[in-house]
């Protein structure tokens, strides 16, 4: 039988070295697909749309266009003075914006000298066209206009930003070469890494095979171990961790074995449900940290008061905590209702958002019953809460407590 486990398992782990070996080739061809497509959008960054020759082409344009072609329409006077300082103020804001963009790129130690000097020729052009600006806002006419001196300006600055742009596209060039070198390579890498990893992979794998059976094994004995271990973890998991209390698995296991011990007996069983007056407003004035020191305080309570070995208290969850009491009659349920309101009230702890009262307070419902046959389970937790919700509309920081398992009368008792 075990072989055949082993067997079994052996089948398993030789699909899924083949769905490994499968993936990493999938995600090799994948890899060189996306490189692939990388250094075709690094191409198509170089050479199709290098942003800095884009910039100080459009640099050039305006030059061209925007500030020599205004000039010479304005020395054939065909445009106005106005036309004329609006077109050449529009043209300078814009080679001043976009020069200023292609100063903020990444430049290499060996460029900034000259990319330095080219600031400088431009500032020293954009006076020029600065001074033909003043002018035309004077409303002068510009038939004097020098064109030779238009024309000398132009063309050293055309001269000074193409050597900058066949400086721009050259560096495109070898920085591409370098990457295409660098691609080669690490496609290269790529599949020996990947030759490399299947090959372990298969000696993993055969490794794997030969101690299989003993492996096997050595698992089920863990996995018996394993179970023994969660086994004793259930056993001891009954603890609510904030509060050390008994924790609502542990109530349902107990509230059943007592219930059933007090049919049997036809004895007396109480049960408590319990909740903090506005807690809610409590942790949102106070914090959460607060809070969490108010429901310990208040266990704390539970577990002074009632301190017999058949009185179990719990925290059923939030701020609401319940007590099952056994042999105890509604008399002595009432009277240690009271002393656990009493009690929780007595420690002062400060509510400023209660409605009711300075400090912190409990509401508690009560349901006391002898126990026989008829009794349904839920009964006592389903009355219990009912007396809690009246205990509520009656103002809270009370108990209300009742005998009746019925929908009969309701005896209130009132702290």
């Amino acid at each position: 039988m075990q072989f055949i486990e082993a067997l079994k398992l052996k089948s398993k782990l030789f699909f899924l070295f083949i769905f490994i070996t499968l993936a990493l080739v999938t995600i090799g061809i994948m890899g060189a697909i996306n490189v692939d497509s990388m250094k075709k959008n690094l191409d198509s960054l170089y050479f199709g749309s290098l942003v800095p020759v884009t910039e100080l082409n459009e640099i050039l344009q305006t030059y061209h266009s925007g500030l020599a072609s205004t000039l010479y329409k304005a020395k054939g006077l065909e445009i106005s003075p106005s036309q004329t300082a609006h077109e050449l103020q529009t043209s300078l804001k814009k080679i001043n914006k976009i020069w200023d963009s292609y100063e903020a790129h990444f430049k290499r130690d060996d460029e900034l000298q000259y990319v330095e000097y080219v600031s400088v020729e431009i500032k020293a052009t954009n006076n020029y066209f600065n001074e033909m600006l003043k002018i035309s806002k004077d409303g002068k006419d510009m038939n004097e206009l020098s064109i030779l001196s238009l024309e000398k300006y132009i063309s050293h600055i055309h001269a000074v930003l193409q050597k900058l742009i066949n400086y721009e596209v050259n560096v495109a060039r070898y920085e591409r070469k370098s990457f295409l070198n660098e691609y080669n390579s690490s496609t290269q890498m790529l599949g020996v890494v990947l030759v490399l990893i299947i090959l372990v992979m298969q000696l993993i794998l055969y490794s794997v095979f030969r101690s299989i059976q003993s492996d096997h094994t050595k698992l089920e004995v863990a996995g018996k171990k394993l179970k023994k271990l969660n086994k004793q973890l259930e056993n001891v998991s009954y603890t609510d961790s904030l509060t050390s209390m008994h924790n609502r698995r542990y109530f349902n296991l107990i509230y059943d074995k007592e219930l059933k011990r007090a049919k049997r007996t036809h004895s007396y069983i109480t049960f408590m449900m319990l909740d903090i007056d506005y807690f809610k407003q409590y942790n949102d004035t106070y914090g959460h940290i607060e809070g969490d020191a108010a429901l310990k305080s208040v266990a704390k309570v539970l577990k002074d008061t009632l301190q017999r070995p058949s009185d179990f208290v719990f925290r059923l969850g939030g701020e609401e905590f319940g007590v099952l009491l056994t042999q105890t009659d509604e008399s002595n349920s009432a009277k240690l209702a009271d002393e656990i309101c009493e009690a929780v009230r007595s420690r002062e702890i400060k509510h400023e958002g209660s409605k009711i009262n300075e400090f912190l307070t409990i509401s508690i419902g009560v349901v006391c019953c002898i126990a026989d046959d008829a009794l349904n389970e839920d009964i006592l937790i389903t009355r219990a809460d009912e007396m809690l919700y009246k205990a509520k509309e009656d103002g809270r920081n009370r108990f209300v407590i009742t005998s009746n398992v019925s929908d009969a009368q309701l005896m209130q008792l009132s702290s």
